[in-house]
């Protein structure tokens, strides 16, 4: 275990506690990019709670994502479209307030920014994005254009 605290910079962090503050990027240091570089500084400083996780099915209308985000509200949450193809969802949940006469035993809950990004394939109709929120789950539906079957015209045979 002594070792943990090199291999992640030197954070306080640990690589197997979920709840932990801070992400590892396991590339960071490297010369090449690495997959947060695309993400603005503001959002490099991301807690574990970027590890929302969200899933992405397609169904013959539409393709349906579905992200867990227990005890926040709608407006806390932003869905967006960014350069045509880019579904973006984000959102923060904030820490909660300390009071002098607190005693606090344990802190499992995360806090922080996250946010995600998908690149919608060309069947997307990106004018009818829909999103809703129940019960702490986000769902967000993405219409597809119809397939345009190719058209079959049968042709008599002659004698």
């Amino acid at each position: 275990m002594a070792l943990i605290p090199s291999i992640l910079g030197g954070r306080r962090s640990n690589a197997f506690d979920p709840f932990s503050l801070h992400y590892w990027d396991p590339f960071e240091g490297f010369p090449f990019s690495s997959t947060l570089s695309i993400l603005p500084s503001s959002a490099s400083e991301v807690s574990s709670f970027v590890n929302t996780g969200i899933d992405w099915k397609e169904t013959p209308e539409a393709h349906v994502f579905k992200a867990d985000l227990p005890g926040l509200k709608k407006e806390e949450v932003k869905v967006e479209i960014e350069d045509g193809r880019l579904l973006q969802i984000s959102g923060e949940r904030s820490r909660e307030q300390e009071e002098k006469n607190d005693k606090w035993h344990r802190v499992e809950r995360s806090s922080g920014r996250f946010l995600r990004r998908f690149r919608l394939p060309e069947n997307a109709k990106m004018d009818q994005v829909k999103a809703s929120m129940e019960n702490g789950v986000l769902t967000v539906t993405v219409p597809k254009e119809e397939e345009k079957k190719p058209e079959v015209k049968a042709i008599e045979i002659s004698d």
